[in-house]
């Protein structure tokens, strides 16, 4: 019966939200904030989940223009790592996702990017826009660098893009982890935890482009000593929550 109720809640909201995405993307398409407003309005459905999130240094988003690297791991990141997306940002995206029917549209008029990573020309081109948004109207770039959701197999490999495009601007990035959302179960009353921190920003000057692929994996070290840590800490507060039911 819950899964029943909250599949039919969440059907309900979703559609109201995209509805007023439509609204917003039409009376201002392409602003620079309509990244935040909907991420604060897809934030706002988090607790039909049932989670408790835990969202740590959220501060550090304010450090502005930068790229944001956060891990992807499933559908749940619509919700939870809305929370945390800050003012003037935009994502980089995949151009198929331009073909998902309306959902395609309202990406691109929310002022998202859309990068073709099997046409090398065509997605240095978006990268130099990026680069361009970033320098010239002082917006920070959110990507997943995994390119794909993991689906609990871990912090995947990355895309060299976000790191060019940081490297190019002089920008530093701010890496964003979020403990494991595996567990989410739409038919569970308590889904638990997720602990959503963001790192320290991490600079970009004096960095050759000989030595992005070595700066990557350094980056892609810390993230995943840092998710680890955080599917720890989370199944330890799961486990305390467990044997302490409140009242």
């Amino acid at each position: 019966m819950l899964l029943i109720f909250r599949s039919l809640l969440l059907v309900l909201l979703l559609v109201l939200l995209f509805c007023f995405s439509v609204v917003l993307c039409v009376l201002r398409p392409l602003h620079r904030d309509n990244v935040y407003v909907l991420a604060r309005c897809f934030a706002a459905v988090t607790p039909l989940l049932g989670i408790r999130l835990v969202i740590r240094h959220v501060e550090r988003n304010q450090f502005q223009p930068c790229i944001f690297l956060a891990n992807h791991q499933n559908s749940y990141d619509l919700f939870t790592l809305a929370n945390v997306v800050p003012k003037g940002t935009v994502s980089l995206g995949k151009k198929s996702l331009l073909w998902i029917p309306l959902f395609g549209i309202i990406y691109w008029l929310s002022g998202n990017l859309l990068i073709d990573r099997k046409n090398r020309s065509r997605a240095m081109a978006t990268l130099k826009k990026a680069a361009h948004k970033i320098k010239q109207k002082k917006l920070s770039l959110w990507v997943f660098p995994e390119g794909t959701r993991s689906r609990g197999r871990g912090l995947l490999p990355f895309k060299m893009g976000a790191f060019h495009t940081a490297v190019a601007t002089g920008v530093p990035i701010v890496p964003i982890i979020a403990s494991s959302q595996n567990h989410i179960r739409l038919g569970q009353r308590n889904n638990g935890v997720v602990i959503i921190e963001l790192l320290e920003p991490i600079g970009t000057e004096g960095i050759g482009s000989g030595q992005i692929r070595e700066f990557a994996a350094d980056v892609h070290q810390r993230m995943a000593s840092k998710l680890a840590q955080l599917n720890a800490e989370a199944a330890q507060m799961m486990a305390a929550d467990l044997n302490h039911p409140e009242v």
